[in-house]
C-alpha cells in the first residue's frame, strides 16, 4: 500500500488528556500523553472547565517533550497536526490555538484532524491496512461500526444512540463504588464473577440493523443494586463482582451481534483482505477483544486491535491522520475552528444523544 512519508508534528487535547507526537511515514518518533485522572478523581467523571484550564497550562510542555524525545524541531517538521473536533470545546480550542500559534511562528502548514478519524486511520499506522476495512470505534464518547473507504470516505452502518459503552462502564463503576477510571475497575472486578447470576438485558437485539443502546442496561444494574441493598441492607464484595460480570457479558454481547451484522453488510462489498479493527478505550477490555476475534476467525476476516496505547486517546494517530491528509494536498488556514461535533459520515442521518465528546456521528 502506499505510505505518505512526511515527518508530522501531532496535538490532541479532545477530552482529558493533553497530547503531543511526532510521527514519519509509520515510525511513532515520539508520543507524549499527560493525563488528567487526578484531576477529576474526586467528581466522578471528566469536568469540561478543569480539562481545558490543565491543556492550555500543559500543551506546550507536551510538544516540547514530544519535539525533545523525538530529537527534532519545528523546523525540521513539515506541517502540523491538531485535532479540531468533535470533542469537548474547551479542550479542542485550547488545542487548535497552540497549533496554530505554532504554525503561524514556525511558518509550518497546518492541518485540521476529526478526532474520529484519528482512531479510524489508526490501523493503517499499526498495521498498514489496506483500503476498505470494517471499524468499530467504541470508547467513553463514541461508538460506531464505521466501513473506512478512503482517508476521507466513511460509511457508518450503526451506532449507539445514547451512552457509549465506555460512558456506561464509567456510570456502572460509579454506581458500585468503585475508581475511575471505570473500564478497567470493572473489567477487573469481573474476573471474580458469575456473569449468569443476574441477567441484564441486550438492548436493540430485536430490532434489525446496527445501533446500540447502554442506558437502560445501566438502568437495569442500578434497580438490581437498589434491590439487593434493600433484601439484604447492603452489597456484598461478591454482589459486586458478580454485577460487574453480568454488565460486562451484557456489553459484550451486544457489540458481538452488531459486529456480526455490520460485518455482513461490509463483506458484501468483497474486499480483497477483508479486515476488521477496534480502537478506543474500551477495546482494550480482554472479555470483549477475545468475543470478536472468535467472530472474526469464524468469519475467516482478519482482526486488528491496535496496543492500547494508540486505542485510547493519543496525538500519534492525529499525527498519522494528518500525514495522510496532507499528503493529498489537505492543509488549513488560520480559520480553522474547534468544534464540538464533527460526523465522519456526513450522509448518515445524526444519531440522537450525546457523549463525553459530543455527538456520536
Amino acid at each position: 500500500m502506499d505510505q505518505p512519508s512526511f515527518t508530522v508534528l501531532g496535538i490532541e487535547s479532545s477530552c482529558d488528556d493533553t497530547a503531543a507526537a511526532v510521527v514519519r511515514g509509520r515510525d511513532i518518533l515520539s508520543s507524549i500523553v499527560l493525563g488528567q485522572t487526578e484531576l477529576h478523581a474526586a467528581f466522578g467523571g471528566v469536568v469540561p472547565e478543569i480539562a481545558a484550564r490543565a491543556h492550555a497550562e500543559k500543551l506546550d510542555i507536551a510538544v516540547a517533550e514530544a519535539l525533545k524525545a523525538a530529537d527534532t524541531s519545528l523546523s525540521e517538521i513539515d506541517a502540523i497536526a491538531v485535532t479540531s473536533g468533535p470533542g469537548l470545546i474547551g479542550g479542542v480550542l485550547s488545542g487548535v490555538m497552540t497549533a496554530k500559534g505554532l504554525s503561524a511562528g514556525s511558518g509550518k502548514p497546518l492541518v485540521g484532524v476529526n478526532h474520529l478519524a484519528g482512531h479510524a486511520l489508526t490501523p493503517r499506522l499499526t498495521d498498514g491496512l489496506e483500503f476498505p476495512y470494517l471499524m468499530l470505534l467504541v470508547s467513553g464518547g463514541h461508538c460506531q461500526f464505521l466501513i473506512v473507504k478512503s482517508v476521507e470516505e466513511f460509511q457508518r452502518l450503526g451506532g449507539t444512540i445514547d451512552d457509549a459503552p465506555g460512558e456506561a462502564f464509567d456510570k456502572t463503576a460509579r454506581l458500585l463504588g468503585l475508581p475511575q477510571p471505570g473500564g478497567p475497575s470493572v473489567e477487573q472486578n469481573a474476573r471474580t464473577g458469575d456473569e449468569k447470576r443476574f441477567r441484564l438485558p441486550r438492548p436493540l437485539l430485536d430490532q434489525e440493523g446496527c445501533d446500540m443502546s447502554f442506558s437502560g442496561l445501566k438502568t437495569a444494574l442500578l434497580r438490581q443494586r437498589d434491590k439487593l441493598i434493600k433484601e439484604q441492607d447492603g452489597l456484598y464484595e461478591q454482589d459486586r463482582f458478580d454485577l460487574c460480570a453480568g454488565f460486562q457479558a451484557a456489553v459484550r454481547d451486544v457489540l458481538a451481534e452488531k459486529t456480526r451484522r455490520a460485518l455482513e453488510v461490509y463483506l458484501d462489498m468483497v474486499p480483497a483482505k477483508p479486515a476488521f479493527a477496534i480502537a478506543g478505550g474500551v477495546a482494550a477490555n480482554g472479555a470483549i477483544r477475545e468475543k470478536l476475534q472468535a467472530l472474526c476467525d469464524e468469519k475467516g476476516v482478519a482482526f486488528i486491535a491496535p496496543p492500547l496505547a494508540l486505542c485510547t486517546d493519543n496525538a500519534a494517530m492525529i499525527a498519522y491522520a494528518g500525514q495522510e491528509l496532507f499528503a493529498k494536498g489537505v492543509t488549513h488556514d488560520m480559520s480553522l475552528s474547534a468544534r464540538p461535533r464533527w460526523p465522519l459520515d456526513k450522509a448518515a442521518s445524526p444519531l440522537l444523544g450525546s457523549g463525553k465528546k459530543g455527538a456520536k456521528a
